[in-house]
């Protein structure tokens, strides 16, 4: 990793991903003052790398919320936070689908709540979960509004989540597999219902056309969760390269990499997209990410 990925200081307002896929997650959002993680799919040692790579320790940390109970969102959740200290938030859901594994504040699906002065509201999506959510976040100054969205890991695209999502600045969202690749692929037949399905992922098609009728100039975009298996980088930037000059910026977020900072009211020009990690399609690889999705 060269030093041009280390950002040096926190932006005012910015989000990035310590890495994304079925293999694990984590996405940072810096807003109001406050730096949050959500989702920690990655092992307690792994997690304090990849923060390191952006000059951050997990001290840094204001929060991390958990979208959702499986390994890739939750498996490093606990240990991280018992570790450094760090207050968790869950839905009452989640936290009962973990039996008791792990101490979290809990909200409700459907209220916003507080982190210091940043508003979260939390948005009830359509996935295989106990009660799943995503997150906007929300903070207001000088008669200013910022908001940025994590979106990932839902089935299908509800009046409800487009109605949540419209007026972002920034928004981290799942663009997960090319159908005619998840049908022609590998997995067994059961995973790829699953997936497909409306408490499944996002195909890309799906996540286009909610970008489509979201978008706007000072939009900033990361394209996360991309399936290292069932999806293809030349697919996907057919589909949404054209859509780039409807937003301030556009960039994809890989397995192994993430994705730098993304700052909604900086230069576009300045950020540069990791590119996405492709493997070698190896049966113990693609075992590995059928084992985390049915986790």
């Amino acid at each position: 990793m060269s030093d041009a990925f280390i950002a040096g200081a926190l932006p005012a307002l910015g989000f990035a991903s310590l890495g994304s896929g079925s293999r694990g997650n984590g996405t940072l959002v810096r807003i109001g003052g406050e730096l949050i993680l959500v989702d920690c799919g990655f092992s307690v040692r792994v997690t304090v790398a990849r923060l390191a790579r952006f000059g951050l320790r997990p001290g840094d940390l204001s929060a991390i919320l958990v979208t959702h109970e499986h390994a890739d969102h939750i498996g490093g959740v606990a240990g991280l936070a018992q570790r450094y200290r760090i207050p968790v938030w869950c839905s009452h859901g989640t936290r009962r689908a973990v039996a008791g594994e792990l101490s979290a504040r809990c909200f409700l699906s459907d209220q916003p709540f507080s982190i210091g002065q940043v508003r979260v509201d939390p948005v009830a999506v359509p996935h295989d979960a106990r009660e799943p959510t995503q997150f906007v976040f929300r903070y207001e100054a000088e008669g200013r509004a910022e908001q940025v969205g994590v979106l990932s890991d839902l089935g299908c695209i509800t009046p409800h989540v487009t109605d949540r999502f419209s007026g972002c600045d920034g928004l981290m969202l799942e663009a997960n597999h090319d159908p005619a690749l998840l049908r022609a692929g590998r997995y067994p037949p059961s995973v790829k219902r699953r997936v497909a399905s409306d408490l499944g992922h996002l195909s890309n098609e799906q996540s286009l056309g909610l970008l489509a009728r979201i978008a706007h100039p000072k939009l900033h975009v990361v394209l996360g969760h991309i399936s290292q298996q069932n999806n293809d980088m030349d697919l996907l930037k057919a589909l949404f390269e054209p859509l780039r000059p409807q937003l301030g910026a556009l960039g994809y977020a890989a397995q192994e990499t993430g994705h730098r900072w993304l700052c909604p009211g900086g230069s576009a020009d300045a950020v540069v997209a990791a590119d996405v990690q492709t493997q070698s399609g190896t049966e113990t690889e693609i075992r590995g990410e059928t084992e985390a999705i049915l986790s």
